[in-house]
């Protein structure tokens, strides 16, 4: 029997000279690679086969150019309503990764590209990984954020790979390994340039190389008699982090682990507890939310932006080139101080430094922003984006100047976080090409970037605008030109309350504290220090309607205290960060009281139509302001 008369949907395989199956999977109908219900089926099959005319080695590899695969059929997780169908899926996983794992002949997974979730539970369960050194090949467990675990098998074999102490790491963080670092660590047996992926392979998979296993300090890390001691430590760590417990799956994978030897399915009840639990259903609701963004920045036939000018070399406009570049693009950069420039390539180089894999990468991409203080990239970009400050004047007279140098096609941009876009682009002869393109700081690690408009925009400038921030890796959310847009319209009632609890004598100290135990990842006193005080009174003032700012602004204003970037604002900062005096007992209702502003402010603008419906404004407040993900947002879910 061939394998061409299985007549699999998602799987097809060549034998080649040495007797090598290469076998490829390649879901149909999807544009990435799924471990769903009926995938794995299909491999089972394909190993039936196998069983009845063994190969003499077989190579695992993805036929789509997204990468090899992206983990289970996220769509599978909302059926799972009660234990016994969430045992079968646990099972189901297992069972045909079990199977993989204890095949006779040699096998090797090939990655290029993500590997993730119940991907790299497969690649796990062959003898051999090895990996392609691309920027896009990352391999995780991000279960974790989905408030569930990786039952398939990657609990157990993860750790025999790595060592436990670096699978610990991935498996309570979600956190994701490049294709170097995956090397390094043990998870993959070679990292090798795409031109040798499948000679490497070839060669790999029949080699008879023993098994790879931690080595050195992670080997000694791994014995047996250490594992109270990591377990010990771990649990610390999480207790740190979470100390509410409202993220249980960190503490479930951990149990599943130390007492479980990595087997769900030897711990039902917590099997049931988690996918029933209310933290998980959030959570998946939250990464379709995500997804949602995403698709936003898929815009069919757009083009892709390969130049964009930035001009404004401050914080944020210096920030937004240097993450450009980062993404691959062409970037000029354009002020009328040269200094600032040269603190923005600075800052660039320090971003580099950390974000790429090697000198020369960090080389290569720092060419890629080019001071250009006289403006010369403006005629050339796809794409302009002014990023100067909060001075309708002034960016009117700067919009006068750019537009007569613009290409025809290209998109004018602005940062603006507060002013109207129909103010902006009321003198424009094209104001139709004028859209919002609002980063957060910091830019490297906010992921949220609100794409404005107005009814005048026009609908291929939006695209194009939310095709662009999908390019560089953000999640674009569409939104209405209002005050504030969503975003910052929220937040300044919430850091406004905060303020008010301060002139109230409550310490900086216990009321962040008791927004952090709450899940907020920082709290609105570090916030404004972090934002800056001067920014902070100016938004209050124009989307609080206040009458005159707190007290304790005030005072801290006349001073000259504007926060993080002056050294003292409600914190004194050292090195980059605050300085925090010990947290006192929150009255009873506190986080109620400084959340209550933001979800009535939430609301508000939902209804004024800044965003389309209640999923996208429970998005932009989680992804835009870091609201707990497991509450799945600020507005309840009777109204999504």
């Amino acid at each position: 029997m061939t394998f061409e008369s299985l007549n699999l949907r998602h799987f097809r395989c060549t034998m080649d000279p040495q007797g090598i199956a290469w076998l490829t999977i390649d879901c149909a109908d999807s544009a990435v690679n799924r471990l769903s219900g009926e995938v794995l089926a299909e491999l089972n099959h394909a190993l039936d086969h196998f069983q009845s005319a063994p190969p003499a080695a077989m190579v695992i590899r993805s036929g789509k150019a997204s990468g090899f695969i992206a983990g289970a059929d996220i769509d599978e997780f909302s059926h799972l309503n009660d234990s016994a169908t969430a045992r079968a899926f646990v099972e189901r996983g297992w069972a045909v990764l079990s199977r993989l794992a204890a095949v006779s002949w040699p096998t090797l997974a090939l990655i290029q590209g993500h590997c993730m979730g119940g991907g790299l539970e497969l690649a796990l369960a062959c003898r051999y990984r090895i990996v392609v050194d691309q920027p896009d090949t990352r391999l995780s467990l991000p279960e974790v954020m989905l408030g569930i675990f990786p039952g398939w098998g990657g609990m157990l074999r993860l750790p025999q790979r790595t060592g436990a102490p670096q699978a610990l790491d991935m498996l309570l963080t979600g956190r994701a390994l490049s294709a170097r670092r995956a090397a390094a660590s043990g998870l993959a047996d070679l990292c090798v340039p795409q031109r040798l992926a499948q000679q490497s392979a070839a060669r790999h998979v029949v080699s008879n190389q023993p098994v790879r296993g931690p080595r050195g300090k992670d080997a000694w890390l791994s014995a047996p008699f250490l594992r109270p001691l990591l377990l010990r430590q771990a649990r610390r760590t999480l207790e740190k982090r979470d100390p509410q417990g409202h993220y249980p799956a960190p503490r479930a994978i951990l149990e599943i682990w130390a007492h479980h030897a990595g087997n769900a399915l030897a711990a039902p009840q917590l099997i049931d507890t988690l996918v029933r639990s209310d933290t998980a259903r959030n959570l998946l609701h939250v990464f379709h939310m995500q997804e949602r963004l995403k698709a936003f920045g898929k815009t069919k036939g757009q083009t892709a932006t390969s130049h964009i000018h930035v001009v404004g070399a401050g914080v944020m406009g210096g920030d937004i080139a240097a993450w450009c570049a980062l993404k691959g693009l062409t970037v000029t950069l354009q002020d009328t101080d040269r200094a600032r420039i040269a603190q923005a390539i600075g800052r660039a180089q320090a971003l580099y430094a950390r974000k790429t894999s090697s000198t020369r990468e960090a080389r290569l991409t720092a060419d890629r922003l080019i001071p250009d203080p006289d403006g010369r990239g403006i005629a050339r970009a796809d794409l302009v984006i002014e990023a100067i400050s909060e001075n309708l004047e002034a960016k009117r007279g700067l919009y006068a100047a750019l537009e007569p140098q613009l290409k025809d096609d290209a998109v004018l941009a602005t940062n603006t976080s507060s002013l109207s876009l129909q103010d902006l682009g009321r003198d424009l002869a094209r104001p139709q090409r004028l859209v919002g393109i609002h980063f957060f700081n910091p830019v490297a690690s906010m992921p949220l970037v609100e794409v404005v408009a107005t009814e005048s925009t026009d609908p291929r400038t939006q695209a194009i605008a939310c095709a662009f921030v999908g390019q560089i890796g953000k999640l674009p959310l569409p939104v209405r030109s209002v005050p504030g847009f969503l975003v910052n319209a929220v937040l300044a009632p919430y850091m406004l309350e905060a303020m008010r609890c301060v002139d109230e004598g409550l310490s900086p100290e216990t009321i962040d504290a008791a927004m952090k135990a709450f899940g907020m990842p920082m709290g609105p006193l570090e916030l404004i220090d972090t934002v800056g005080l001067d920014i902070a009174r100016d938004a209050g003032a124009q989307l609080t309607g206040q009458a005159a700012p707190p007290f304790c602004l005030t005072r801290h204003l006349d001073r000259n205290e504007l926060g993080r970037k002056s050294g003292q604002g409600f914190y004194r900062w050292h090195d980059g960060r605050p300085v925090r005096a010990k947290a006192g007992k929150a009255p009873a209702g506190l986080a109620h009281r400084l959340l209550q502003p933001l979800r009535d402010a939430t609301r508000r603008q939902l209804e004024s139509g800044v965003v389309a419906d209640p999923e996208l404004a429970n998005a932009g407040v989680i992804f835009g302001t870091g609201y707990a993900p497991y509450t799945g947002g600020p507005m309840p879910s009777t109204d999504l």
